[in-house]
């Protein structure tokens, strides 16, 4: 076979795979180099995250025993089993061969024998079984793991009601004064309810109920109220003080020094200082307000709803300004001066420039600080707390202190969990949009539009 070639004409190589394989290299090695920062945003941000959210999922209350635990199986505590059930039979015989109510009685005796022998089927609590009596005997301490064993659904469901049963009956007997030992037997049987650990898995019950809860809402809205208003004069007052400061004069450096100030006190200590400053009856700020017609009394700032949420966002505002006013220098710094001097000569005046040069060149940097002082004055927390504690009637109550309140005041871990994923989906909503204005930003910057 013989096909026409043309030997005075080049051979066409095709350079492409070497192109792709180049590329796919530069990848990898791009990957390669992200890879640590990722392990650690993975195990100290993403990883907690995943962790709340699967609490959130279980009824775990730690000042229940039966709830303090995740549990996906049923349980038998053996531990309070074995320290009621045997005492319980042996105050039954003992009013059997008194011949109280010993028909009654003995049908009860035969229905525990059976639950009983029921539980011993399990090998591990038969093995159990025999182990924490043993050490029960000699008083020594039962280790958490033996404690606890799974039972099979049905054996757990059958002893739990005919627990019931027999407390009903037995009740109605030592009312009726039949019982010697009344008392006793009612409270070792009645000792036995909470013998059996339920699966505590709930599924999204949690985000149910807060998402039907008033203060649930209520918590938002102070969060957003805070939020809006704080970062919004924290902006302005910023942009101020960063234009003031990144002019030349003398005493800048001391100045630059004392402004920063505020925001170098430790959160807690500025918040008490406020709390103080707030005081109804020594308060230095407070009577200032009284004096300048803000208030009609000293007592108003926090003990007053709007009183209470003006006193948070206005110390916030004192704290938090000047490291708007740092990002926000530094934004003015990259803008080169020869543009407003151009600017001058053409004639602009100080406020055209600021609308048509400072403006638009720093709007990237704004995004930017904003972005930062929105999720952190979303998440607040300390500052709320140590100064009204979320009150009066939670009007200050954030969506963080009312998590912790939950999780930690009240030992709700589960709900307390569902809480926080709800505080993480929120930051992450106003983090999405935010990123999505810097990048549309940074593109158009980029494209020289």
């Amino acid at each position: 076979m013989q096909t026409d070639i043309d030997p005075n004409q080049p051979i066409k190589i095709d350079k492409q795979p070497k192109k792709r394989k180049k590329k796919n290299k530069d990848a990898l090695v791009g990957y390669l180099l992200v890879a640590p920062a990722l392990i650690l945003i993975l195990a100290i941000s993403i990883w907690p995250v995943f962790q709340s959210f699967y609490f959130s999922l279980f009824d775990l209350r730690l000042n229940e025993p039966t709830k303090s635990a995740v549990h996906l199986d049923y349980q038998i505590d053996l531990d309070r089993y074995l320290q009621n059930y045997p005492f319980l039979i042996g105050a039954i015989d003992s009013e059997i061969n008194k011949g109280n109510s010993s028909e009654e009685l003995t049908e009860m005796k035969s229905t525990l024998e059976e639950l009983d022998a029921g539980i011993k089927e399990n090998p591990k609590a038969a093995e159990n079984y025999d182990e924490i009596n043993d050490k029960l005997d000699n008083f020594e301490n039962i280790p958490e793991d033996m404690k606890y064993v799974e039972i099979e659904k049905s054996v757990a469901e059958d002893f739990i009601t005919s627990v019931n049963e027999i407390n009903t009956e037995l009740k109605g007997i030592n009312e009726a004064g039949n019982l010697e030992q009344g008392d006793k037997i009612v409270g070792l049987s009645s000792s036995l309810d909470d013998i059996i650990v339920e699966p505590n898995f709930i599924g999204f019950d949690h985000y149910q109920d807060n998402l039907t809860d008033q203060r649930m809402w209520k918590s938002l809205w102070n969060t957003s109220v805070f939020t809006f208003i704080s970062v919004l004069a924290e902006l302005i007052l910023g942009l101020a003080i960063a234009l003031l400061i990144n002019k030349a004069f003398i005493g800048r450096g001391l100045i630059r020094a004392s402004i920063l100030i505020p925001w170098a006190v430790p959160t807690a200590v500025a918040a008490l200082m406020w709390k103080f400053l707030y005081d109804g009856q020594n308060g230095i700020v407070a009577k200032l307000f009284e004096d300048v017609g803000l208030i009609d009394s000293m007592a108003m700032l926090l003990t007053t709803d709007t009183g209470a949420m003006f006193s948070v966002i206005f110390a916030d505002v004192w704290k938090t300004t000047p490291y708007m006013a740092l990002l926000l220098l530094a934004g003015l710094q990259t803008i080169p001066s020869s543009l407003y001097e151009a600017a001058s000569i053409d004639g602009a005046n100080k406020w055209k420039q600021f609308v048509t040069i400072t403006l638009p060149l720093l709007k990237t940097s704004i995004l930017v600080a904003l972005l930062f002082r929105t999720l952190d004055a979303f998440r607040v927390f300390d500052l709320i707390y140590v100064l009204t504690g979320g009150g009066p009637a939670n009007s200050t109550e954030t969506i963080s202190i009312l998590a912790y309140t939950v999780m930690f005041s009240q030992t709700n871990f589960g709900e307390g969990s569902a809480l926080s994923v709800i505080v993480f989906i929120c930051v992450a909503i106003i983090s999405g949009i935010f990123i999505k204005l810097l990048g549309s930003e940074l593109l158009n910057d980029g494209s020289g539009k």
